[in-house]
């Protein structure tokens, strides 16, 4: 399966003005919630994990958090994007005792327990390289996220 598959205009926010990794949870669960593909469990669940599983990614230009839970929360599978106005503090995947500064939000929700390595390893390919976030930070729309990763899509073969 194509990580661009999971990708939904409606379903994206550009420039997020939060201050909390748990208001960009309500956010883009909201979106994924009322669109159909996650259930109501999805956000506790989410909020939950990311207190034992840290999903902070320190990277080289641009931080990212990648967002998920088990299986069961899901409808149908798909990623929520958030593009913060201001970096938001979540913890260090790598290192839980560090902070780390996101300025993108990749919430992953998968309906399969195998999916989910697979997707992840595409979503790590996507995310190292600085050119792509760059432009997914600056997109003005979810639709333009969309044809950003479809165009980064290359990297994924």
């Amino acid at each position: 399966m194509k990580i661009t598959e999971f990708f939904q205009n409606e379903l994206n926010v550009t420039n997020l003005d939060v201050e909390s990794k748990e208001e960009i949870f309500k956010v883009l669960f909201k979106k994924l919630y009322d669109n159909g593909f996650v259930k109501e469990s999805f956000l506790d669940a989410i909020i939950k994990r990311e207190k034992s599983f840290p999903t902070g990614l320190q990277l080289n230009k641009y931080n990212v958090a990648i967002p998920h839970t088990d299986p069961e929360h899901v409808n149908k599978p798909a990623i929520a994007v958030a593009t913060l106005l201001n970096p938001v503090t979540f913890k260090n995947m790598a290192n839980p005792v560090e902070d780390v500064k996101v300025s993108i939000v990749f919430m992953m929700a998968l309906n399969e327990a195998h999916s989910q390595v697979e997707m992840l390893q595409q979503m790590v390919q996507l995310i190292q390289n600085d050119s792509v976030l760059e432009k997914i930070i600056n997109a003005k729309g979810g639709g333009e996220i969309i044809d950003i990763v479809k165009n980064a899509s290359f990297i994924l073969n």
